[in-house]
């Protein structure tokens, strides 16, 4: 971005790092002390780390029956495990913040990278339900570390291209999610039919995903621990603002949680809304994979918009519109008009970026980004679980989707406003009375 766009967002254009940083709460690298290859492989690593976000999930939906029969789950137990991933994000990603400040944000990805390729690697190889959950707990325990510190990474050493940043890891996540969800199947069939070997391929691009972070990881643990050294006693870092005590925190939690609720809703029901109103199981897929796909340029573009903004309200609000529209349309001519709602509802989940990069706008720290972003996603998540549970329970008891669609239309109307408050250009310092 610009010098004047850096000033529109009234954020610092460097995050200074602690003169003396800490061993066990490692700051980014002064400008001096960084190796000219850090850059570029910061890239890649946030963008194979971004790219493995979701597979562990839609990977498994797309082969789930034929795994719920292989394993011999229950129905309780495969509802528990449709459930767990929101709850997961939720629970680990609460630890975030005391893991980043003891070992520092890069450690700890690459742990959580780790925990990912570890938990697809075995889950395959389980022959019982309860180890296939363990393997999966592994897998979204990494996943829910790199959600909460994949923006202070961002934060902390692309302070002047945080936006393009932030796009640039949020359309990976979708794509991510498009690929795992359209590919998992034919690549099953490709390598002999069985479910295993369809979940296990998805390992490989989790054991890519480590192999920058080593380095990356290694280099400023190292420069870290030489600095803290060099001066003398060690310094602790402030943990960031108690972002309970904000308003904007919760507005960005809350609004976090109804985009959380609506995507879930669209990955699980939407085929079967298109297929009760008489379109074919194939079509109903491709539009599915329409509504994701629109997720990867929108993922991009979203970020770098609102970068531009001192206020991203209404972008918030706009998105809003496009889901309103979806889902009314849904709900007066689902089959007639399926095409334009998949794409209306595609825009709308791209609410996902926006409050991604709000996060990253409404801290002027990395510390208050770490507390920030564990804060908005873990309640988030938290507020998202019972979501999809209750659609299902609502379009069994009604016996047609009239009921569900206009629940989800109406909590569209909190979302809307929730993201007029959290596009406010303020920051939780501000609201909390700390000091820069």
């Amino acid at each position: 971005m610009s010098d004047d766009e850096i000033q529109t967002m009234n954020r610092p254009a460097v995050v200074r790092p602690h003169p003396r940083p800490s061993p066990d709460q490692p700051g980014p690298l002064p400008a001096e002390a960084a190796p000219a290859w850090l850059g570029p492989v910061l890239v890649v690593g946030i963008v194979l780390a971004a790219l493995n976000l979701r597979p562990a999930i839609t990977s498994l939906g797309a082969l789930f029956e034929e795994t719920r029969t292989g394993l011999g789950m229950s129905g309780a137990v495969a509802g528990l495990i449709t459930s767990v991933p929101a709850l997961c994000f939720a629970v680990f990603g609460v630890t975030a913040p005391r893991l980043s400040r003891r070992f520092g944000p890069s450690a700890v990805v690459c742990a959580g990278m780790a925990a990912v390729a570890a938990g697809l690697l075995v889950r395959p190889l389980a022959t019982s339900a309860a180890g296939f959950f363990a393997a999966s707990a592994l897998s979204l325990a990494g996943i829910a570390l790199t959600n909460v510190l994949l923006p202070v990474i961002v934060k902390r050493y692309f302070p002047d291209r945080l936006a393009t940043m932030t796009g640039l890891y949020s359309m990976a996540l979708a794509a991510g999610t498009s690929l795992a969800a359209a590919a998992t199947v034919p690549l099953t069939e490709a390598l002999g039919g069985s479910w295993r070997t369809g979940l296990l391929v998805w390992a490989v691009l989790a054991v890519a995903a480590v192999l920058p972070w080593l380095p990356i990881a290694l280099t400023t643990r190292r420069a870290a621990r030489a600095a803290a050294g060099a001066g003398g006693s060690a310094v602790r870092h402030d943990a960031g603002p108690p972002v309970v005590r904000s308003r904007t925190a919760w507005a960005l939690a809350c609004y976090f949680g109804l985009q959380a609720t609506g995507a879930y809703v669209t990955m699980g029901w939407l085929p079967q809304i298109f297929r009760d109103a008489g379109v074919s199981a194939s079509t109903a897929g491709v539009l599915l994979a329409v509504t994701m796909v629109m997720g990867v340029p929108l993922a991009f573009v979203i970020p770098r918009l609102a970068g531009r903004m001192r206020n991203q309200g209404p972008i918030a609000v706009t998105l809003g519109l496009f889901g309103l529209a979806g889902y009314l349309g849904l709900l007066l001519a689902p089959a007639a008009g399926a095409w334009a709602w998949a794409l209306f509802l595609g825009v709308s989940n791209c609410a996902f970026p926006l409050v991604i990069t709000m996060i990253g706008m409404r801290a002027k720290s990395p510390a208050g980004v770490v507390r920030l972003s564990a804060f908005a996603q873990s309640t988030g998540y938290l507020i998202s679980i019972p979501g999809p549970l209750l659609i299902g329970t609502l379009y069994q008891h009604s016996g047609g989707w009239d009921l569900p669609l206009a629940l989800m239309a109406a909590l569209l109307v909190p979302q809307i406003a929730l993201g007029v408050l959290a596009g406010r250009d303020r920051t939780i310092e501000d609201e909390c009375g700390m000091r820069d």
